[in-house]
Parts: C-alpha cells; sequence; structure tokens
C-alpha cells in the first residue's frame, strides 16, 4: 500500500476524520495537509535511517506496534498525549527544520502553518503505528528491510533519493521544479543532520 491508496482507504478516511476532529480543520484541509505530510514523515524516516539511524527507528517501531489503529477515535481522543507524542517524533525526524518542513506543507496544502503544525502531530504516531504493523506483518528486522519498506509506502521500490526528492518538492517555494540554492540550501543540508 501506498500513500494515496492509504488516504483513499477506510483506515485514512478514519485518519482524516479522526484528525480533523481534533484539531477543528475541515476534511479537505486535513486530507491535504496528510497528503503533503505522510510522504514527507516517511521520506525523513527513509533519509535517517540510510544515514545511520535504522536502528533507532526500528526500536522506535516497537512502542508504536499498530495496536491503536484498532481503535483509532480513542486513540486520537487523547489529544494531548498523541501531540507531546507526535511532536517528539517530527523533533526527531526533523530536526531544527520542522518548521521550515510545516512551512513547506502548508505552501503545498494551502493550510495555515498553525493548523499544519497540528494536524501532523497528530498525525505523526499514527504513521509510527502503521510502520509498525507493517515492519511486523512482513518481518522487518534490519535497516535495509526498513528503507525497502519505506521505499514501498512512498511508491517506489526503496531508492534511497524518494524521501529527498519529496523534501525537494516541499521546499521549492515557487513552484518551478528548483529548491532556490539561497533560501533552502542549508535546510536540506542540514535537515536530517546530526541532532
Amino acid at each position: 500500500m501506498n500513500i494515496s491508496d492509504l488516504l483513499n482507504s477506510d483506515l485514512g478516511k478514519q485518519i482524516i476524520s479522526g484528525i480533523g476532529g481534533q484539531t477543528g480543520t475541515s476534511a479537505s484541509q486535513t486530507s491535504s495537509v496528510l497528503s503533503a505530510a505522510l510522504p514527507a514523515i516517511l521520506g525523513g524516516l527513509q533519509k535517517n535511517a540510510t544515514e545511520g539511524d535504522g536502528d533507532g527507528i526500528l526500536s522506535a517501531l516497537q512502542s508504536h506496534d499498530g495496536n491503536m489503529l484498532d481503535n483509532l477515535t480513542d486513540f486520537l481522543g487523547n489529544k494531548n498525549a498523541v501531540a507531546a507524542d507526535g511532536n517528539g517524533i517530527l523533533g526527531h525526524v526533523f530536526g531544527s527544520q520542522l518548521g521550515a518542513v510545516q512551512n513547506g506543507i502548508s505552501k503545498k496544502s494551502g493550510v495555515d502553518a498553525g493548523k499544519v503544525s497540528n494536524i501532523i502531530a497528530m498525525a505523526a504516531p499514527v504513521v509510527m503505528g502503521i510502520l509498525g504493523k507493517q515492519q511486523r506483518s512482513v518481518g522487518v528486522k534490519d535497516t535495509n528491510g526498513l528503507t525497502d519498506m519505506l521505499g514501498s509506502l512512498l511508491g517506489g521500490n526503496g531508492n534511497n533519493n524518494i524521501g529527498s526528492n519529496i523534501l525537494s518538492s516541499l521546499l521549492d517555494r515557487d513552484g518551478d521544479g528548483k529548491v532556490e540554492i539561497d533560501d533552502v540550501a542549508d535546510i536540506l543540508g542540514g535537515l536530517f543532520g546530526k541532532k
């Protein structure tokens, strides 16, 4: 299953409805943000995994085993705990460049950056739960398996450039297909640097 399949599935509709209900955003706003944010989160995880944090991500997936997907409404109802977990995940994935990624998602989705921040904080633990469930179902035990799994969810075949390409498109401010060197070169350079 890739991102577009996920968002169009029954689970995707539950995620959109549940997160929208907790953040006060419409289904179209929530869906638009998630369409941009989920590939960014997965791309960030994939990039981190290929740059030496695969074991850390695999370890984090142990505590996000996907059980909450069986009762998503109750899980998302614990808004403060979910958002705190989500902000921790996002901080680890994006580091000091989280604000730049949020602004990129805001521009791409047309949704206010403050709402984007709330939506992706709620979404991050759900993404980790989906990954945790997928990890167990396909038996991923090492970094190579992890990057392949992330790549397939991104619609590729484990290609290590997918995460970079998605983030580049998010940070392309004027939509011309080029990331502006003057403003974003250091964002991409430092996006997944050591924290």
